[in-house]
């Protein structure tokens, strides 16, 4: 694709900060909701999950740019935003119900060495994923966040009071519009920041109409230093291997975002780039249980928002970083972001989910048309899809397998890799 930034490519210092800004508000909602989620359940005073909240936002926004920027043997450098997963709630949860959250993050700093001894071993695992694999992954990775941007759409999870209202569809509608025009029609910024403008003018519009909520705001504090070991640390072994399957789910999805990075930025993904992005997550993992949150990882959405505007560079994305760490230092600025309504973010979401799915099928259309390749996709696809759309088809297997397979994303990339594996006449 024609990009309108390169990745090693700096836009001016206003533009870049524009651009940046997009970026944070496709990945802090996300952010956010993984500590809230794991301290909801624990049932947690709010005090302690501000300490969740804060420090996953900073220690996100410190990975982000490292991942970003380099810093010796660590980091991609490709334009990746870095966040808490939701891969590692469900195990979180348990270990938490448990041991508490102290518990969570002794078990997660354990097993982040999972992640950093497997960083060693990536370009091995990189002559895994031939073009027909990758394809088939990135596509499955646009299509299991559909669903989730579906729901932002309708304003909610399904049965929630004014869940597809006619004024949640109409915003959402508004907001899609608006992006599509930009991203189309738009000439240099303008459709660069396609997704910022649009998500920007449904907020006004909703604003007008009332629909905004500013009390968060008003109770957010204004500042908020970090709390290194505020829960303390305990380490089961329950935990331990509970938190190493997890992260051995996370390097499988990292490597799809990783790989479709690569696509939409025209760059070459080496086992040596790939093994750098890998250690830099585990160890960027780690940090986050020193300072007091859950584990990291890549974040798809963002991949769709380069697609979407052909803005690489990861000198705008390492801004992004910054933007992260202030918003962990000063939560009323997260708070802003946070009371943006769903059906915005649903508009713009919609669009940057699919345009990773295009990516997918750029990449399957460079690969040869023959029945091998087409069950590969087909298999691996189906596979993914099914866990992602019915999740309740995993309700009787082993806790163990649950961790596993609960991700659409990292089913379908296993049946994909296991195919290519097996299947007759690979190259």
């Amino acid at each position: 694709m024609t990009l309108f930034y390169k990745v090693e490519e700096k836009p001016p210092v206003l533009v870049s900060l524009l651009l940046a800004a997009q970026h944070l508000l496709a990945a802090l909602g996300a952010i956010i909701a993984v500590p809230l989620v794991v301290g909801g359940v624990l049932e947690l005073s709010t005090q302690d999950k501000v300490v969740l909240v804060n420090a996953a936002m900073l220690v996100s926004g410190v990975v982000t740019f490292i991942q970003c920027k380099g810093a010796g043997s660590l980091g991609i450098r490709l334009p990746t935003v870095m966040g808490t997963s939701f891969t590692f709630v469900g195990v979180s949860i348990a270990i938490g119900m448990e041991h508490g959250v102290g518990g969570i993050l002794g078990s997660a700093l354990v097993s982040s060495l999972v992640m950093i001894i497997g960083s060693f071993y990536m370009a091995s695992i990189r002559k895994l994923f031939p073009p027909i694999v990758t394809g088939t992954v990135v596509t499955l990775i646009g299509l299991s966040l559909i669903p989730v941007a579906v729901d932002w759409f309708a304003g909610g999870q399904v049965g929630e009071p004014g869940y597809a209202s006619i004024s949640n569809l109409l915003i959402g509608f508004f907001v899609l519009v608006v992006v599509m025009v930009l991203s189309q029609w738009g000439k240099g910024i303008i459709s660069a920041s396609a997704a910022l403008l649009g998500m920007v003018l449904g907020f006004v519009a909703c604003i007008l109409l009332g629909l905004v909520d500013f009390q968060p705001v008003q109770d957010a504090p204004w500042v908020a230093l970090p709390h290194p070991f505020h829960f303390g640390m305990s380490f089961p072994v329950s935990g331990i291997i509970g938190m190493s399957i997890a992260y051995l789910v996370t390097i499988i999805e990292s490597t799809g975002d990783f790989l479709a990075l690569s696509e939409v930025t025209n760059t070459k993904l080496t086992g040596k780039k790939l093994s750098r992005g890998i250690l830099c997550e585990g160890l960027g993992s780690s940090l986050a249980s020193l300072f007091s949150t859950t584990p990291l990882s890549s974040f798809s959405q963002n991949v769709g928002i380069v697609n979407m505007t052909g803005v690489a560079s990861r000198h705008v994305v390492a801004l992004t970083g910054g933007m992260l760490v202030l918003a962990g230092l000063f939560p009323v600025i997260a708070a802003l972001v946070v009371i943006i309504p769903l059906p915005v973010l649903g508009g713009a979401g919609l669009v940057i989910f699919a345009m990773i799915v295009s990516s997918g099928v750029k990449i399957l259309a460079k690969t040869e048309h023959n029945k091998r390749n087409s069950a590969i996709v087909a298999m691996g696809i189906g596979a993914g899809m099914a866990v992602t759309v019915r999740p309740e088809l995993l309700s009787n297997l082993p806790e163990i397998m649950k961790v596993v397979l609960a991700s659409g994303i990292t089913t379908g990339s296993l049946v994909a890799l296991f195919m290519n594996l097996v299947l007759p006449g690979r190259k």
